[in-house]
């Protein structure tokens, strides 16, 4: 980075994460290091519900601004039903792809 340059804002401390699991199903947590705890579930360590359902993928990343806004988070999503869930992962993942056929739909 050059000197005249404005560093980029310091990562959040916290991540909530949506991962979807072999048969399908997801699994809601939140860490600091949300590769890392991925790894982690990947190698049969992360929890058990993802353990007996590997392997596990990210499906949805969002920053929070500290540990209980991550866990206030988490403890929200755990509460959606798994239609929800994959719902929001499915938008997210449209809008990552730049999908336009929703929004091009509404008037």
């Amino acid at each position: 980075m050059s000197a005249d340059t404005a560093p980029s804002s310091p990562p959040a401390p916290f991540y909530v994460y949506i991962l979807e699991c072999s048969d399908g199903s997801y699994y809601v947590g939140y860490a600091r290091d949300p590769e890392e705890r991925l790894q982690r579930h990947n190698a049969g360590r992360g929890s058990a519900w993802t353990r007996r359902r590997l392997p596990v993928r990210l499906a949805c990343l969002e920053p929070a601004r500290d540990e209980p806004a991550a866990m206030a988070r988490e403890a929200q999503l755990k509460r959606w039903s798994a239609p929800k869930k994959a719902g929001d992962v499915e938008v997210r993942e449209s809008k990552l792809r730049g999908d336009r056929t929703k929004a091009a739909a509404q008037p």
